[in-house]
């Protein structure tokens, strides 16, 4: 049996520096994950709708452990340039919140149109996941941009969507707005309230926007990220703390943390090139994209 003699002091200072070295570095992906798991499993991402380019990545990665990633053109947008980037992203160890672009309550006005429309939009998106490498399981957010409460039509076209994704293979999310909006009588509803009142007993994932500051930190990247359940609604797995340009009515309080531009950019992006939304989340890879 080996390793029975004597261990020498420097040999014993070497391997307790060996041990510590993934506390003490800050560079690496394995100390911002450490970090944050002492704050309740919370991690850094970013979302954006027009693809930065490649070589935006490896300054990106210094701050985040996810990105977004779109399955269609994201809105007001034409064209997807999102496509077919999946592995170079995942090889730089980033996870993905996947996401697909959502009717407005103005194209569904009918609980046939709903169904039809939420039938065929995930069809395209189970497909498109295919197509990009992202395995069965994966959960991809639709984006609902409207706030408030949703009427019924669209709520039966959201019914429709989860259903079918799940027949596809793939987990339904939903990307909203967790903003309280006040209503007549004293009433104040969000979006993901509304949209878990009316989901039924589906499973469904909840990323969540909230800006406002407070609850939101504004555009920061801390060390030990906010917990999610300060958004607004505990139950959420991703939490987009912050937007870009800022919505000034809803950022007065941390208007210094945005570049003066009203954007908000990475820590290491002195070049202020790649403007982007900021979020936290449960996972490092909330939508379970980055698996082969």
């Amino acid at each position: 049996m080996r390793g029975s003699h004597p261990i020498p002091a420097v040999s014993l200072l070497l391997a307790l520096v060996v041990a510590l070295y993934p506390m003490l570095s800050d560079s690496g992906a394995s100390s911002r994950n450490s970090a944050a798991r002492a704050s309740g499993n919370a991690y850094l991402g970013f979302d954006r709708n027009v693809y930065p380019g490649d070589d935006a990545f490896p300054v990106l990665r210094k701050t985040f452990s996810f990105s977004s990633y779109w399955l269609s053109p994201p809105p007001k947008e034409t064209v997807n340039t999102w496509r077919g980037k999946r592995e170079l992203l995942r090889s730089q160890g980033f996870g993905f919140a996947v996401l697909y672009r959502g009717r407005s309550t103005g194209e569904i006005k009918t609980d046939a149109v709903a169904k039809q429309k939420g039938a065929s939009d995930a069809r395209s998106a189970a497909d498109a996941a295919k197509a990009e490498g992202f395995a069965p399981g994966t959960i991809i957010f639709l984006d609902v941009e409207e706030g408030g409460r949703l009427p019924g039509s669209y709520h039966a076209y959201l019914r429709t969507w989860t259903d079918e994704l799940a027949g596809a293979g793939y987990r339904s999310g939903v990307y909203c707005s967790a903003i309280p909006v006040s209503e007549s009588g004293g009433v104040t509803i969000s979006t993901a309230a509304d949209i878990r009142n009316n989901i039924g007993a589906r499973e469904i994932v909840y990323w969540v926007f909230n800006d406002a500051c407070p609850p939101s930190p504004g555009c920061a990247a801390p060390r030990i990220p906010p917990p999610i359940s300060a958004s607004g609604a505990a139950y959420a797995a991703i939490w987009q703390t912050a937007q870009s340009p800022r919505r000034k009515e809803r950022t007065a309080r941390c208007a210094t943390t945005y570049h003066t531009d009203g954007n908000c950019y990475a820590p290491g992006d002195a070049a202020h090139a790649w403007f982007l939304d900021v979020n936290v989340a449960n996972s490092p890879d909330p939508s379970a994209g980055a698996k082969q």
